[in-house]
């Protein structure tokens, strides 16, 4: 009963921290908005340019960097516990650096103003989906022949290598304007996704969340081996590949409207470990989600309250939010239960 006290402490905890933060992010911003003016507008009142910036530009944001951090947090508890490794992250699977091929082949070799010409940020986000599939289904492909999650690990690794080289090229032979395009996506952030574009976004994500919940006793199964798993009737070569198409997706979603986000997938499930000190995922997932949700939000916050008028690139916050927690879990590994 203690824990159970202590578990739905941290989850009102971290909820309540959330709903402040995304209250923050829809009531002060880069624009010079009065806080009466935006509640006019969340009650149905108030004029249009107000309601254009609350609405239509400051809500999706909001919603974009609470739904990021819980599919980047999902996928990176996943691939820890299918790999049995603290530092795997979504990225370590090559499907982000997918999905950043994938854009610059749209934005190096049509340009810029080609790639995103037809809608908002089309092109690009065709382009990352592509990307990203492909080196799932590459990935789905080479786990009918490799043998073992480390090995498969090792593939992703190359698998991403190979992108990066290739992405190398094209920005060598790319055009001036190309090539801002794509280091401008490639800094992430969470701003530019419309209203329209939630409506795929959102509900993709949270599907793969809600089908994550279903995998918890295989999930729990896996933290003591494989051959345990197996014993208990886990199918193994089935349940790797269904988490690791969960985690693909989740990634590439993110990664395709956002930008190819870095470590909160990696870090945000040491979090919540370090905060409940439990590995079963029947809580550990559900407050991987909210940490998640909590830490997208908080990175979104950072990034627009210290541009200074502007809004700072995710990717340069999200470093300095999480290299001290994956310091401290390299350095304490051994004192780390989840980790024996």
């Amino acid at each position: 009963m203690k824990e159970s006290g202590y578990f739905r402490g941290v989850m009102i905890a971290v909820g309540l921290a959330s709903a402040a933060l995304f209250a923050s992010l829809l009531f002060f911003g880069t624009s010079d908005v009065a806080p009466a003016d935006v509640w006019r507008v969340l009650t149905g009142d108030g004029d249009e340019i107000t309601r254009l910036i609350v609405v239509d530009l400051r809500l999706p944001m909001a919603c974009a960097a609470m739904l990021s951090g819980m599919a980047l947090a999902v996928a990176g508890l996943l691939l820890q516990t299918t790999f049995n490794n603290p530092l795997a992250g979504p990225s370590i699977l090559g499907v982000s650096t997918g999905a950043s091929l994938g854009v610059a082949v749209m934005l190096l070799t049509l340009g810029g103003g080609a790639a995103v010409g037809i809608g908002r940020y089309a092109g690009a986000l065709a382009g990352a989906l592509a990307g990203s599939a492909v080196i799932l289904l590459a990935l789905l492909a080479f786990s009918r022949f490799v043998r073992g999650t480390a090995m498969l690990l090792i593939v992703g690794i190359l698998l991403g290598y190979l992108a990066s080289a290739a992405i190398s090229i094209l920005n060598f032979y790319a055009t001036e304007e190309g090539v801002h395009s794509f280091v401008i996506w490639g800094l992430g952030s969470f701003s530019g996704i419309t209203k329209g574009e939630l409506t795929f976004f959102g509900p993709v994500i949270l599907g793969c969340v809600a089908l994550s919940m279903l995998m918890v006793k295989p999930l729990n199964a896996l933290l003591l081996g494989p051959d345990y798993a197996a014993s208990m009737g886990v199918n193994l070569r089935a349940v790797r590949n269904w988490l690791m198409t969960l985690a693909g997706v989740l990634t590439a979603v993110v990664t395709a409207f956002c930008g190819p986000i870095g470590f909160l997938g990696l870090v945000i499930p040491h979090v919540a470990r370090l905060t409940l000190n439990t590995s079963n995922h029947l809580r550990l997932l559900p407050a991987t989600v909210m940490w998640g949700a909590f830490a997208g939000l908080l990175c979104c916050a950072i990034s627009v309250f210290a541009g200074n008028g502007g809004i700072l690139p995710v990717n340069a916050i999200t470093p300095l939010l999480s290299v001290p927690i994956i310091i401290y879990v390299i350095v304490n590994r051994h004192k780390l239960s989840y980790f024996r």
